[in-house]
């Protein structure tokens, strides 16, 4: 069964559209069990029935043209229970209903299979036989193995077919799902990032190996002249720090192994675009077959080079690709350089079917303000060409042929963010504080230079976290103490003397050094976080005296220890620390011991906060892991992203548990993540006391005037009605009931 499973899998896999998808589905199950007819039917929730998608054994013609009610006939039945169907005298069961135009009524055996697709279902897999009698246990468990195995891959080929070549004008308002990268809602048209084949790339004959070795290095310096002038083109737009991104598009093209290796094959009288291809896919292959996410995203950055290095090997003149000023990029796989591209001021969003938030691309998109969303499923990339479409850079969706209505409101919400960010000089000088005199701090979160600039202009009191990872991944090593000096310092002089938090390296999980990989079976379990430093306290105590040499003379420096999951790390890494400061003050720096805190992110954690706050001077709850640990959900995973929710009640119980603790020894607690920007979750915050929020800097205005419109005394209020629930969408909804209800809501709808 199993090699029957894997070849009907690889031949849909195969597939054009969602039409062949089906055919070969009903084909391949009737042969294999020896049926005389199979069908699928889909489900259409909006007119609550089900399509008769694709048959062998029924009426020529029938196909697409019957529907069947959710509650009619055995197909409703199968629905209705969510469970197999096997009847043997399939006409006298009650629920039969006979469809003439399909010519079943010879068929007695009957057994129905529902589809579904993450607890939905997505349609109903049916085989009949004329000769009464039950299918066998091993059968039904075919097609149930058969239905399971399908699902997602009927779902991925139905998203991706809706969108035929003929019907893209006239299909309204498919919604794709992906990751969002980068916040903000995005209108414009679709530009396809059309990259050059490598696998096209057909070898040939050489005469004059000297010749093809010269055609090479010609290409390579093209190449990096590319690189520099798309670098130079952002110069203005990113600063230092960003641009290091290129850097290391460019130490790819100086590695002598790579260069080497293609001169070999020359030598060996291959053509130099095939032997570029060659040792360019190798090198993707070795990437792609790594599990360290971050090593595996560089497999992209690989890809992209070897298409520019091709470009500039081969004769043909390319036509220039237009760009309108509304650009939206699109692509299976959208590159840094491919962004860097388009015209300073014309690009407006960024969609691509592969990458994440570690991706080069993600990494610029946030930094210049670009909506983006990566890793969208069933992108037909290549059919919307000049279309126009919408990206929802808070939701992680991408609304392609949208309505006229769906454009009117959408325009409408990023017209209600205009107007949010229009009174944000108004709101700039004017503190965080309720209508009853609370006063709450607005922080920002950072993790490139980039973020400084924003964050002062959205008024932040000062950074509340700051990753210092970033600069970690995007390098080639561990940065010496020198560099991290020069990045602290510049960042604590920029907010000097508003406080700035600087989290310790916290790598580990979906957070990797591609020079430091840790090969783990589960990451997120595993050395990580305060874990890894702590092994490691020559890089540890590197970082702690270039952070406490940039405070030197500005005392606004806070240092806080990630992934604390017991005392005993606290002491440690206390001991590190003042290691690190005896050692610099002997250097003659006037560096103030600072505040020290710990990350709230483990249950354990939340139970010995108490104990944790007697040794640091604050705690910060890490909302993103916190929420993730507590509900053993890995957010990042599609198949369990749907339970992962910060407003389930046990989150807000441990949240309650740590302000309580902070509040016994009179200390302050903030909280970072994305809780903190979510306006709903503002009003929870609020009544539970928390002194801090940490956020995303576009999220501070909306956050400040949720506090000044809402009493503290109305927040409690909120957070003793919330207790007593029991359901997380019970909670969200009576939430936003009170945000409309104060005249807010449409710090909702304006995306989350």
């Amino acid at each position: 069964m199993l090699s029957v499973l894997r070849q009907i899998v690889q031949e849909v896999n195969e597939a054009q559209n969602l039409s062949e998808v089906l055919s070969i589905i009903v084909q391949r199950v009737s042969a294999t069990m020896g049926v005389e007819a199979c069908s699928v039917y889909l489900a259409d929730r909006q007119q609550e029935r089900y399509l008769l998608a694709a048959s062998v054994g029924f009426l020529e013609g029938v196909d697409g043209k019957v529907h069947i009610h959710f509650s009619e006939g055995l197909v409703g039945l199968v629905g209705e229970r969510e469970e197999p169907i096997n009847l043997s005298d399939a006409p006298n069961h009650p629920r039969y209903r006979y469809f003439p135009e399909t010519g079943e009524e010879r068929y007695q055996a009957f057994l129905g299979v529902p589809i579904i697709h993450q607890r939905k279902l997505v349609g109903i897999l049916v085989v009949q036989q004329r000769q009464p009698r039950r299918f066998d246990e091993g059968e039904v468990a075919f097609l149930v193995t058969i239905s399971a195995q399908l699902a997602g891959i009927v779902v991925h080929a139905q998203t991706a077919g809706l969108i035929s070549d003929e019907s893209t004008d006239n299909y309204v308002g498919t919604t794709l799902h992906g990751v969002a990268v980068s916040a903000g809602v995005a209108i414009g048209t679709a530009v396809v990032v059309l990259a050059t084949d490598l696998d096209a790339v057909p070898d040939r004959e050489i005469e004059d190996v000297e010749k093809e070795i010269q055609a090479l290095e010609q290409a390579l310096r093209l190449t990096r002249a590319d690189i520099e002038r798309l670098k130079l083109r952002l110069d203005k737009t990113l600063l230092p720090e960003e641009q290091n991104l290129f850097d290391a598009y460019l130490s790819i093209l100086d590695s002598p192994s790579i260069k080497q290796d293609i001169i070999t094959l020359i030598q060996e009288g291959h053509w130099a675009p095939w032997a570029l291809r060659k040792i360019i896919k190798r090198q993707v292959h070795k990437f792609e077959s790594m599990e360290d996410l971050y090593l595996r995203e560089r497999a992209s950055d690989l890809l992209d080079l070897g298409r520019r290095v091709l470009g500039n090997l081969q004769t043909e003149n390319h036509p220039v690709q237009a760009y309108p000023k509304n650009t939206i990029l699109v692509g299976d796989e959208v590159s840094a350089s491919a962004l860097a591209e388009v015209p300073q001021g014309h690009l407006r969003g960024v969609v691509s079917a592969k990458g994440s938030a570690n991706a080069h691309v993600a990494i610029l998109a946030r930094a210049m303000g670009i909506p983006a969303v990566m890793g969208v499923t069933g992108l037909p990339a290549h059919k919307l060409e000049s279309k126009q479409i919408i990206v929802d850079g808070y939701n992680g969706e991408v609304f392609t042929s949208p309505s006229t209505g769906m454009i009117a409101d959408f325009c409408r919400l990023a017209e209600e963010e205009k107007e949010l960010y229009a009174g944000l000089d108004e709101l700039r000088e004017l503190p965080a504080q309720t209508p009853d005199g609370i006063r709450v701090s607005l922080y920002v979160n950072a993790g490139l230079v980039a973020d400084i600039r924003p964050a002062l202009q959205a008024g932040a009191e000062g950074v509340g976290l700051y990753r210092t990872e970033v600069p970690f991944m995007i390098r080639d090593r561990f940065p010496g103490e020198e560099e991290q000096y020069l990045i602290y310092r510049q960042l604590l002089e920029s907010f000097a003397p508003k406080s700035v938090t600087i989290r310790t390296l916290d790598v580990g999980g979906d957070k990797s050094l591609p020079y430091f990989p840790v090969q783990e079976d589960n990451p997120y379990l595993g050395w990580r976080g305060i874990r890894i430093t702590l092994d490691h306290p020559e890089i540890f105590l590197v970082q702690l005296r270039a952070m406490l040499r940039a405070s030197a003379g500005l005392k606004n420096l806070r240092v806080l220890f990630p992934m604390i999951s017991s005392i005993s790390e606290i002491e440690e890494a206390l001991r590190l620390l003042r290691q690190a400061h005896r050692e610099v003050m002997d250097e003659g720096y006037d560096a103030r011991f600072p505040e020290t805190g710990v990350m709230i992110e483990v249950p354990s954690a939340v139970y010995q906060a108490a104990e944790m706050i007697k040794r640091v001077d604050f705690l910060s709850v890490g909302s993103n892991d916190l929420t993730q640990y507590l509900l053993a959900v890995d957010r990042n995973n599609a198949h369990v992203a749907n339970i992962y929710d910060s407003l389930h009640p046990a989150v807000i119980y441990a949240l309650k548990m740590v302000v309580e603790a902070a509040r016994g020894q009179n200390k302050r607690v903030s909280i970072c993540g994305e809780m903190a920007g979510e306006p709903v979750c503002v009003l929870i915050l609020l009544g539970l006391g928390f002194d801090m929020l940490s956020m995303n800097a576009h999220c501070i205005p909306r956050v400040k005037w949720i506090i000044r419109n809402f009493t503290l005394e109305s927040a409690e209020m909120l957070v003793a009605e919330v207790m007593q629930m029991h359901h997380a969408r019970d909670i969200r909804q009576h939430l936003e009931k009170a945000l409309d209800g104060a005249g807010l809501g449409a710090l909702v709808r304006a995306g989350r």
